[in-house]
């Protein structure tokens, strides 16, 4: 921002502690994001739903291959029930021979197999990856899943890569449309490489946080739902206190795992606070890369980044160590759970009580219990850890925009621009104007003058909108802006920033970003003012010539006059432009200024400036000083108050052999 700009700090601190109630808070708010997608997300609803039965098959199927085909048994040998669901296969294979069980065992396990995949198997698409968030997050939207194989788990995997991607991508519109229409004072306190990061890394993470808060858990608890009642149903008579401590393993993982919320949610932002930091100090390297190099500081920038991508490792190592210790404690409580079951069968067993064939099935409805809790325990832990990503989201998108929509349309500026008693202060408590009170002329050239700091960049802001008064009201032919929209004022109104903005395109496509329909005629003699023809035709392909980064393949003054041309192009009835003539030589710049008062024939024209030779041709000059008005009038006026701050002004300028 230029010299007189607010620096408004209202980042937001991804260091900071955020409570489970707050976490919980933004998780729904993410989940409502799936009404956008609600097609995509039934499809994989059903998909996954139709999912949780074929595994319930498998205690029954494993007990009946032990039983009645190894051992030879008859189907009510003991007092344990086969579940509903099974007695059709059961009156099916119904006095058959072991063999004949057997086959139909394969056969309808093969169909199975063949829509769903084995027990476990998970239908998996995504590309490779690293540990770092950056490459997960792109990994994740080209990537999906499925808790099941065969066809439906491939239909599943599918639907769900394509329901990432709408999400994100959706999310990702909307969050840089948001950015583009933040206030002025509001974008330059944020750094470009952490908006790229919330934009680039922190979108992908909420398709996965909405299906981990709702498909996930619903179907996980289903599952375990089902599983116990199948427990209960089958041995309930028989072994009535193995179902309930068998029931009891989801919520104990629960309660071993939720005490590490508050650490997961800690990690996670302090590793997504370091790689944003890592990706803004690799930006501003690369943006400011020519001071780097002329100021010698290549070996210390290096450095300083080599720190913050050490410290971005760190960081997410202790996100990966959390994991390892959760799944230890899941393995232990798993084997736990499972030496009890053993002993506690294997006696049953030995009473007659169970089958042989018992173990397994148990065995089989242990290990989906066992899924199912860890499941939600790590469901919850990896929520933890990417609520960061969804905290800074929402930051971003709850920021006040600017409204292009609210308002009156604003008529096209005839008579005059007024500022009537205006006072401007930052969102950080610094005034930056003082009761201000200027109107300037639609046919005017006016120079704003004054020392670094004196509010002549606000007073310019004002105009186009960028700033809002304080105090006061700024009009147009008598409209106050507070109401007009805002749209129809920029379309008024252009404004050429001291800092170059060109776009790394060709320079025909500079021009055309301003003003689609612009011919090569209109172009020509944009570029004849701003004094750019002539090292435009010495160009390779002339006006087609693609620019560098931000235009950098050109010299300051070039890039200066280029985005002078681009201004003056959009022809609008005001035109403000910022140190126009910082970078020109003095033919360039004398041919400048009298194309500037041409100009202000038909428009308003506001200059920021120091240099007087450019001053000095203004119909009027306004000085500022500390945020106020100190003086009106054009350089003879002016001149003639001999103690005046624009004379003190003047003189130093001419006293100093590098200023013309």
């Amino acid at each position: 921002m230029s010299e007189d700009a607010g620096q408004y700090d209202d980042r937001v601190d991804t260091d900071a502690v955020i409570s489970s109630a707050s976490a919980l808070g933004l998780m729904l708010r993410a989940v409502r994001l799936l009404t956008q997608v609600k097609g995509l997300f039934a499809a994989k609803a059903l998909l996954a739903l139709a999912a949780i039965f074929p595994p319930l098959t498998v205690p029954w199927f494993t007990k009946i291959i032990v039983d009645q085909v190894i051992l030879d048994q008859p189907f009510n040998a003991t007092e344990v029930r086969f579940p509903p669901f099974m007695l059709p296969f059961l009156d099916f294979v119904d006095g058959m021979a072991p063999m004949g069980i057997m086959l139909s065992v394969i056969a309808a396990y093969a169909g199975l197999l063949l829509l769903f995949g084995t027990r476990g198997e998970k239908t998996t698409l995504w590309l490779a990856g690293g540990q770092d968030a950056a490459t997960q997050s792109e990994m994740k939207l080209s990537g999906g899943n499925s808790q099941s194989g065969g066809v439906f788990g491939a239909l599943e995997t599918v639907v769900h890569i394509r329901l990432s991607q709408r999400l994100a991508n959706l999310l990702r519109t909307r969050l840089f449309t948001r950015m583009t229409k933040l206030p002025m004072t509001t974008l330059d306190d944020h750094r470009t490489g952490d908006a790229v990061y919330r934009v680039m890394y922190d979108s992908p993470e909420v398709p996965e946080i909405c299906l981990n808060l709702t498909l996930t858990p619903v179907l996980t608890v289903l599952g375990a739902v089902l599983t116990v009642y199948i427990a209960q149903y089958s041995y309930g008579a028989v072994a009535p206190e193995l179902v309930w401590v068998t029931a009891a393993l989801v919520p104990m993982i629960l309660l071993v795992t939720l005490p590490f919320s508050k650490l997961a949610r800690h990690l996670g932002q302090a590793s997504r606070a370091s790689g944003a930091a890592t990706t803004n100090a690799m930006e501003e390297n690369l943006h400011n890369i020519s001071a780097v190099q002329s100021l010698g500081a290549t070996e210390k920038e290096s450095a300083k980044f080599e720190h913050k991508s050490a410290e971005s490792f760190r960081r997410h190592l202790f996100v990966i160590l959390l994991g390892y210790l959760l799944l230890g404690i899941g393995i232990l409580s798993f084997l736990v759970g499972g030496v009890y079951l053993a002993i506690y069968v294997l006696e049953k067993v030995a009473l007659g009580e169970m089958s042989v064939g018992d173990w397994p099935a148990l065995y089989a409805i242990f290990v989906l219990l066992t899924v199912s809790a860890s499941t939600l325990g790590a469901v919850w832990i990896n929520l933890q850890g990417n609520v960061a990503a969804i905290r800074r989201i929402f930051f971003f998108i709850d920021l006040p925009i600017e409204s292009f929509e609210a308002g009156q349309p604003l008529p096209r500026l005839a008579r005059e621009v007024a500022l009537q008693d205006v006072d401007v202060v930052y969102p950080d408590g610094r005034q930056a104007l003082h009761h201000i009170n200027v109107t300037f002329s639609a046919n005017e050239l006016v120079a704003i003058v004054g020392p670094t700091g004196a509010g002549k960049t606000s007073l310019a802001y004002l105009l186009p909108k960028f700033l809002q008064p304080e105090r006061g009201k700024v009009l147009f032919d008598g409209i106050d802006l507070a109401g007009v929209d805002v749209a129809s004022l920029r379309a008024q109104v252009t404004y050429v920033f001291q800092e170059h903005t060109l776009l790394s395109k060709s320079i025909r496509d500079n021009f055309l970003l301003v003003k689609p329909d612009a011919s090569d005629a209109d172009i020509a003699v944009a570029c004849a003012a701003a004094g750019a023809e002539e090292f435009i035709a010495s160009l390779p392909d002339g006006i087609d010539t693609v620019l560098g980064r931000s235009g950098d393949t050109l010299s300051v003054g070039q890039q200066q006059r280029l985005s002078i041309a681009r201004g003056l192009i959009r022809d609008t009835p005001v035109l403000i432009l910022d140190e126009p003539t910082a970078a020109l030589d003095p033919q360039t710049e004398n041919a400048l200024v009298q194309s500037l008062v041409n100009a202000a024939q038909d428009r308003l024209v506001l200059v920021i400036a120091h240099r007087l030779s450019t001053i000095r041709k203004a119909d009027r000059i306004v000085f500022l000083d500390e945020g106020r008005i100190i003086e009106i009038g054009n350089h003879e006026q002016l001149m003639q108050n001999i103690g005046g701050a624009y004379a003190k002004f003047v003189t130093i300028q001419l006293g100093d052999t590098q200023l013309p």
